[in-house]
Order: C-alpha cells, then structure tokens, then sequence
C-alpha cells in the first residue's frame, strides 16, 4: 500500500483573518486556502488589496469575503461577525493577526496614546473577537484560535515598551483561553514571527541575522505555514503554545 504521506487538509473549513490584507495576512490567507479552507478577510483600510486577494481566493476554488472594520472598536467586530453570516458561515478556524504600528521610542519617549492603541489592537482586539466567536465554536464543540504574537515578547529591547507590553498582555490573555475553552475541543495557540523578509525594503539586517542560529531571516510563507498546522486536525492535541518561528533567534524555556 502506497504510503500517502501527511498533509495539511482544511476542506470544508472557514477561516477568519484578520489584518488579512497586510504583507503577512495576505500570505495566511492564501495558504489557508491552498489548504482547501474558506477565508474572511478583514481589512482597515486597503480594500482594493482585499478584493484582489479575495478574487485569487476564489481562483483558487474556495469562497472568500471581504469586510472594511475597525478591530478595535466593538462596532467594527460586529460589521465583521455580519459579513461572515452572510456572505460565508461563522468560522471554526479564528487568526487574529491585525496590529496598530507606530514609531518605536524610549519609555520616556513614546507617546501615551501608543500604549493604548496598541492595548485596544492586541488585547481588546482578541477579547472582542473570542466573544464574538468563540459560542458557535462551543455549540460546534470545535475551533481552532492562532493568534499572531511577536519574538519580541521575549527579547525586551530598547524601544519595544509599548509593542512588547501590549503583545505579552495578550500572551497571558491566550494562555487563559486555552484553559477556559479546552474542554470544547477548542485550541488556542500564538505564533510569534521573527523579522521577516520584506521584499520591497532594502534593510540592513546583518547585526541581526548574526544573531539567528539558522542565520537568516525567515519568509511571510514560513510564518503562514506554522497557522496552517494549528490550524488543522494534526495539531489537535496542542494548546497553550507560544511557538517562535524565528529560526532560533529565541528559544521558549521549560
């Protein structure tokens, strides 16, 4: 008998991304659905690109919506929650991945409004989307949560306070959740990118990269794939992970 190997299979799924329309959600997007799930596509602000990265969705043979939303404003989960009832179904795979970004500065430095915009877009963000989401996942008694976390949640550096005190804020939330929901055969899980490649920037990475065990930096693809997998039934006995995919760059301890 022929050995078919593993493979990464979610037909019949329908996933939710948020931030979908930035340089890494639109790779999640579309690798999910090269993975055979349907996808919801939010977008702030770029919803040409969404209409763009929904039309190859559906080349793909999956079904895609797209909605215009503030994930930081209760009204704007709401438009979210009424584009996948009506245009999708409610999703059984969530990705929050959509973050505010701003100029990184000391402490002293940085502005107040900094700090609480990126509270709204990490935590409140995710508490919004988990209430809106999370009941028909239970009623399911099935879903699967990747939440988009940062490596530097563990380095600390010198002008990360307000990015770093918001991303580890929502590590405690995700870590909370997975206990409250895993009785419903629900995962919560967070994947923490490291420096990726952005391919229109010309950067100088070299102090960085000499840094890395695996002495490079890593593609949006790499971070994309990592969803996949928690997203799919091969990862149905994980929870609670906060899995750097930063080639070693850090290393989560015992």
């Amino acid at each position: 008998m022929e050995n078919q190997g593993l493979s990464i299979d979610l037909s019949g799924k329908t996933a939710l991304v948020t931030g979908g329309t930035g340089k890494l959600g639109a790779v999640i997007c579309k690798t999910l659905a090269k993975c055979g799930a349907n996808i919801g596509i939010q977008t702030f602000s770029q919803i040409d690109k969404a209409k763009e990265l929904k039309n190859e969705i559906e080349s793909m043979g999956c079904k895609a919506g797209i909605v215009q939303a503030d994930v930081t404003k209760q009204e704007g989960i709401e438009k979210i929650k009424q584009m996948m009832t009506d245009e999708l179904v409610m999703p059984n795979i969530l990705v929050n991945n959509a973050v505010i970004q701003y100029d990184w500065l000391s402490v002293l430095d940085q502005p107040l409004e900094d700090y609480v915009s990126q509270f709204e877009s990490t935590v409140m963000h995710n508490v919004m989307m988990v209430k809106a989401f999370v009941p028909e996942m239970i009623k399911q008694q099935y879903g699967r949560i990747v939440i988009t976390n940062t490596e530097c949640s563990m380095q600390c550096k010198i002008g990360q306070s307000a990015y770093v005190s918001g991303k580890r804020g929502l590590d405690g939330l995700a870590r909370i959740l997975a206990k409250e929901v895993g009785e419903h055969q629900i995962t919560v899980n967070q994947v923490a990118p490291g420096w990726i490649i952005d391919e229109s920037k010309e950067e100088n990475d070299k102090g960085y990269i000499a840094e890395v065990p695996l002495n490079r930096r890593g593609h949006a693809e790499d971070i994309a794939n990592a969803v996949a997998f928690l997203s799919s039934d091969l990862a149905n006995f994980i929870t609670g992970l906060y899995m750097p995919v930063a080639g070693g760059n850090v290393m989560a301890a015992i």
